[in-house]
């Protein structure tokens, strides 16, 4: 017997996906998780090392000056966006761990295969996703935009 959590409540029932499915999805989040971290650490080194490099290398037009800042502030936000996508990851391989991976964390149905395998790391059905973008005003990009594989 496995224990499912949805919104903090703990019930007892059968694992949404099976043994062999499990493992899978596992393997390919914890791949994705080593290879995150690695990013994340390249590119902290990468803005980090930009400040330490010395004067021979200080921009001397001020159009240099800007787009070193952008570079600067483009990495930070990537390595922000991808921070996000290594808390998901973890809240996932949770839920392959309490038995609960593959269903819909807000109407609690069966998340279709196509789109564990895309989005390994939803916790959200395509239509559950659609309707969060909706509340959110849709104006962002999200990770479950509706024009995802279901």
């Amino acid at each position: 017997m496995h224990y499912h959590r949805s919104k903090g409540i703990l019930s007892l029932a059968k694992p949404v996906i099976d043994k062999n499915n499990s493992d899978a999805h596992r393997t390919r989040l914890l791949n994705l998780r080593s290879r995150l971290r690695g990013e994340m650490g390249r590119m902290a080194d990468a803005v980090l090392g930009q400040g330490q490099t010395g004067a021979s290398s200080m921009p001397i037009h001020m159009a240099d000056l800007g787009s070193d800042n952008f570079e600067q502030e483009l990495t930070l936000s990537l390595v922000g966006n991808e921070k996000e996508a290594l808390n998901q990851i973890e809240f996932a391989l949770g839920r392959i761990a309490d038995g609960s991976y593959g269903k819909c964390e807000d109407c609690g149905k069966k998340i279709p295969e196509p789109r564990l395998e895309a989005i390994p790391y939803t916790a959200v059905c395509v239509q559950c996703a659609a309707i969060q973008e909706e509340q959110r005003g849709g104006d962002e990009q999200s990770p479950y935009s509706s024009h995802e594989v279901e």
